[in-house]
């Protein structure tokens, strides 16, 4: 049973909650219940939730602090948190913006603010960059001044820079890719709290973003929050018991049949 014992579940002996109980959580609560989770068990209940890409922002890599993934640090390292968001547009773009990615949003940046003085604490950063292009969007002077503001961390759908830089200061930093070259050679900030497409997956402010360094970056819509946390208990239970049979000598489909029907 060793291998197992870190595994564990939230709400009754059964694995569910009492009728109306996670309603009553405050939000916090709910948060520091998803830390009993992985981001793998997060997407599985946003898969049965009806979700198909089960919330996973793709492709992302943790970039600061640094970690050795090999590590039981690296698996226990999460940042869950409330989306805030920033829009980024190329350099000589203006609007109206006729794009399919963002199709309502409208330039929101006072012109006397820099867009991340505006950075919201307790929140994780979700900054979307067009594609394409070779500069970085976050670099060691973006993220030292979230951190003084509150940011619990920042998820780039783009390029980042200063690495040593990023992994000094702290603020956990996820990104698809890195870059030597500034942000102001390729791209501007346009908006903030707006909603972003990273990937297949739309990112709203609020909606929940539970960030792992080992296993990657799922976000929770907001308005599923309570259903997810409904699911979680159930389903890391079911695997539980699955896992033991399999360990035990069952087929996968003898325990599937045992623990995941009805699921």
């Amino acid at each position: 049973m060793e291998e197992f014992e870190n595994i564990s579940t939230l709400g009754d002996a059964n694995g569910t909650f009492a009728v109306g109980a996670i309603e009553s959580m405050k939000l916090k609560d709910k948060l520091e219940a998803l830390h009993k989770y992985s981001a793998c068990d997060v997407s599985d209940a946003l898969v049965k939730l009806g979700y198909v890409h089960g919330g996973f922002l793709a492709d992302m890599f943790p970039r600061a602090p640094y970690v050795d993934l090999c590590t039981e640090l690296a698996q226990e390292q999460k940042v869950i948190a409330p989306a805030s968001t920033v829009l980024f547009v190329p350099k000589e773009y203006e609007p109206p913006r006729d794009d399919s990615a963002i199709e309502t949003a409208q330039s929101n940046i006072p012109v006397d603010s820099h867009y991340v003085d505006l950075t919201e604490m307790g929140t994780v950063v979700v900054i979307s960059q067009p594609e394409g292009q070779h500069c970085a969007v976050l670099g060691g002077i973006m993220a030292r001044r979230m951190k003084v503001l509150g940011a619990k961390g920042v998820v780039v759908d783009g390029r980042v820079r200063d690495q040593a830089e990023l992994r000094y200061i702290g603020l956990p930093v996820w990104s698809r890719g890195t870059s030597t070259v500034g942000a102001a050679a390729e791209a501007k900030p346009y908006a903030i709290s707006v909603a972003v497409k990273v990937g297949d997956v739309v990112v709203e402010p609020g909606d929940i973003i539970f960030a792992h360094a080992f296993e990657g970056v799922v976000s929770i819509p907001s308005k599923e929050l309570d259903g997810v946390l409904t699911l979680l208990p159930k389903l890391a239970a079911a695997d539980y018991k699955v896992k033991i049979d399999v360990r035990d000598g069952f087929t996968v489909k003898e325990a599937f049949a045992k623990h995941r029907q009805g699921l």
